[in-house]
């Protein structure tokens, strides 16, 4: 591509992120130019449904939010749906509470450590730009790590709570749609041991391929965390889970589960994907870990991400296995050409790239028609399923 053609799409994303040297320039164009259109057609609907000041439960806010949150809607959309945006009314002053308590040495260092490797290819996240989202980004890993005694702070958290911050601008909201995210719309919740001070640090550091800077490469060496329901008060009203149930604990049960559930779900509705797993003895954890830790930062791109979060805000955490699905089934020809689990694990990766991911308005499209019916009765059917059969196994 000549230096004219590449000036046409702008070095730095909306977002603040760099487009790498390889960038598809030439496709990227074609997308962005129809895909404008419809941005600009949501965001005149979205305009019209927010007058009345309110983001009300209907079947006409799930067609729009499937259909895309526009960026300056996006905030408001996704603190009212998790729920964050009750849990800041509900709870005044208690974020900045958090940030004035009990100082933990350990906590903050943990936190500081992991700055400088969050989104290094984001301009706002750089020390020399003013203001640095960095300072934003440790007051919220902070009074998350004091809120949550369960989680403290863990690598890979930084990167979720990266994405709530370009996207709020806003770091008080930032935290409670962390907490929605982490403690309620992921499986697994621990409210029996917090306190309002408690702090617990996982700090193992991953060993992260240098093609993929911003993310964990492993499950277990990154974010081991149990998680509070983020529909919860400080003063720990609600249900009650065990900690080792969720994505983020020391036993992971809660990830293992959800992958295990994926592969039923690939066996029951790609049964030739299914086989071939089975046959190559290919264990999923290899395969989608970082998916279901990272909600697929860093694996897709960033404002695909964004619209499959505008879904996981308003209709939880079957939207993961419906973007997995997904990816399996549109690239099902190609992975059925592994031989070996290197080859398989390779197509995997392949799989994530590419025009069809980054597509994002097509790609929402076809997670809600090519896995067919998946409702949470079904997830959570054989959540119950795999997480017994995983105890039994020991």
């Amino acid at each position: 591509m000549q230096p004219a053609e590449r000036s046409r799409v702008p070095r730095i994303d909306p977002y603040g992120f760099e487009r790498p040297e390889d960038f598809d320039d030439a496709a990227y164009e074609k997308f962005f130019s129809s895909y404008l259109v419809t941005l600009t057609r949501r965001a005149i609907k979205w305009s019209r449904l927010l007058q009345g000041g309110g983001v009300p439960r209907s079947r006409t806010v799930k067609r729009y939010v499937r259909k895309g949150v526009p960026l300056e809607h996006r905030a408001r959309v996704w603190m009212v749906l998790s729920g964050a945006q009750a849990q800041m009314d509900q709870n005044p002053g208690y974020y900045h509470q958090l940030l004035q308590g009990e100082r933990n040495p350990r906590l903050e260092d943990a936190i500081r450590t992991d700055l400088n490797r969050t989104f290094p290819d984001n301009v706002k996240f750089r020390k020399t730009t003013d203001p640095c989202l960095q300072r934003t980004l440790y007051n919220v890993l902070l009074a998350y790590g004091h809120h949550n005694q369960g989680v403290g702070y863990c690598q890979g958290m930084n990167f979720i709570a990266g994405y709530l911050i370009l996207i709020t601008n806003n770091e008080e909201e930032s935290f409670w749609l962390l907490d929605a995210l982490v403690g309620r719309i992921l499986p697994g919740s621990d409210l029996r041991t917090r306190s309002p001070w408690p702090v617990t640090i996982h700090t193992q550091m991953p060993h992260t391929p240098s093609s993929q800077p911003r993310t964990p490469a492993t499950p277990a060496a990154s974010c081991r965390a149990h998680e509070d329901d983020g529909h919860q008060s400080p003063s720990q009203q609600g249900m009650e889970r065990t900690q080792e149930e969720d994505y983020y604990s020391p036993a992971m049960l809660g990830l293992k589960t959800d992958q295990e559930v994926l592969g039923e779900l690939v066996r029951a509705k790609l049964p030739a994907v299914g086989a071939l797993m089975e046959r190559l003895g290919v264990l999923w954890t290899l395969l989608v870990s970082r998916w279901f830790i990272c909600l697929f930062v860093d694996i897709l791109p960033v404002e695909t991400v964004l619209r499959i979060w505008d879904c996981l805000f308003n209709e939880g955490s079957k939207i993961i296995f419906r973007v997995a699905l997904t990816l399996i089934k549109q690239h099902q020809e190609l992975i059925l050409e592994a031989t070996s689990v290197p080859d398989i694990c390779d197509k995997f990766k392949q799989i994530t790239k590419g025009s069809f991911v980054m597509e994002c308005h097509t790609f929402m499209q076809k997670i809600f028609s090519e896995p067919g019916s998946l409702s949470m009765a079904t997830v959570a059917k054989l959540r119950e399923s795999c997480r017994a059969r995983l105890l039994a196994q020991g």
